[in-house]
This record gives structure tokens, C-alpha cells and sequence, in this order.
């Protein structure tokens, strides 16, 4: 993994893609600090399904319980948000 640079990243980014075709990562940094980086498109593809979690609320976990052993009638209406 190489590490440069915005201001060399700008005048090379060829250069760097040409990298990170070959499977290599790079870091770019501002001011001494990492701020980005660039990474093969597979890598970003894996990163985006870890990061896509669905939405957790109450009300989905409540639908997920099997209530087939119970007599409850449930209520299929969709919820609605509130602002507390």
C-alpha cells in the first residue's frame, strides 16, 4: 500500500489507477493525514455490502417474532415515524 500526497496524487493520478488496476491501494493524504483512498473497484463493491445494513426499528423486529403458536390477531398496517 503506497501513500501520497494530494497535491502528487493530482499530477499522477494515472499513474496511481495504473497502481490500483494491479491491485494495490493507495492513500492520499492532507496535510500529513489520511484522507482517502483509492481501491480496486472489487474492494469498494465488498466495502459497500459490509457498510448497506438494513434499517433496524422496533417495529421490524416486533413483525419478525413467529406468533403461529399464539392466537393474536396481528395488525399488518405499515407504521408510521414520529419526531420525539
Amino acid at each position: 500500500m503506497s501513500t501520497v500526497s494530494l497535491r502528487d496524487a493530482k499530477a499522477g493520478l494515472s499513474t496511481l489507477v495504473d497502481s490500483v488496476m494491479k491491485g494495490e491501494f493507495v492513500t492520499i493524504t492532507r496535510h500529513g493525514k489520511p484522507v482517502a483512498a483509492i481501491v480496486p473497484v472489487e474492494a469498494a463493491e465488498a466495502a459497500k455490502k459490509v457498510l448497506r445494513r438494513p434499517e433496524r426499528s422496533l417495529v421490524n423486529f416486533l413483525r419478525s417474532i413467529p406468533v403461529a403458536d399464539l392466537e393474536v390477531d396481528r395488525n399488518r398496517t405499515s407504521s408510521r415515524d414520529i419526531d420525539l
